[in-house]
């Protein structure tokens, strides 16, 4: 996927997947994490996401990233906030109290801008890459956390061939080629969202569902 196709499409608020509410999986399944006070969590493509908000109620520090400039000063702008910015060697800094947003490449990351990070929560962030890209994407989020303990996975599953990705379509399946030689994989939640996703069944989408997963880094 071209980082083209991503600013063309903030740049046409084309963001479908931008929820205006907080996730009601995150609030739901949140405890399932076991993280403290003192933790720190990371969002990969967390674009504007609300979620930000809520987790920095609940951590210490929450660090995001995420290539659309537009995307991460529509974050702070429409939620009143007034961040610091410093320019890095790969990544444009937001910061403002205890979130971090890194405007940049995600490939470009390295394990020193994720410091004593061990949580990743990611909604947005698997779905939005081709399948061959995904294994790409695993294997870059495992080397930027190797001692990573828990991660609450969020996917969508509907008949691919109904529609052109992204969002990609990502049933347990492939969450398990995916993760599990890594990963302990516990399925939380599955929901039918056709009738609550219009946007999707106009598009002639007959069915979609979407699966909650807590990944637990496999003890050897």
């Amino acid at each position: 996927m071209e980082q083209n196709f991503w600013h063309e499409r903030w740049e046409k608020e084309e963001i479908g997947f931008h929820l205006k509410d907080t996730n009601p999986f995150l609030k739901e399944y949140w405890k399932n994490l076991n993280t403290s006070s003192n933790d720190t969590i990371f969002v990969p493509l967390c674009g504007k996401s609300l979620d930000l908000l809520w987790l920095a109620e609940h951590v210490k520090h929450v660090i995001g990233n995420e290539l659309s400039q537009k995307a991460v000063e529509g974050f702070f702008s429409e939620n009143d906030l007034i961040p610091t910015i410093s320019q890095g060697k790969h990544f444009v800094e937001y910061r403002y109290e205890n979130i971090t947003l890194l405007c940049g490449d995600f490939f470009q990351l390295t394990p020193s801008d994720l410091p004593e990070c061990r949580f990743i929560y990611d909604r947005a962030s698997l779905i939005a890459f081709p399948p061959d890209m995904r294994q790409q994407y695993v294997d870059k989020l495992a080397s930027l956390l190797p001692e990573e303990t828990r991660r609450l996975l969020v996917t969508i599953e509907y008949p691919q061939h109904e529609m052109d990705g992204p969002p990609f379509s990502i049933p347990p399946a492939d969450v398990q080629q995916l993760f599990s030689q890594r990963y302990r994989i516990d399925g939380l939640e599955t929901k039918d969202i056709l009738e609550a996703s219009p946007r999707f069944k106009n598009k002639g989408i007959t069915r979609m569902f979407e699966h909650v997963f807590l990944l637990s880094k496999k003890i050897t």
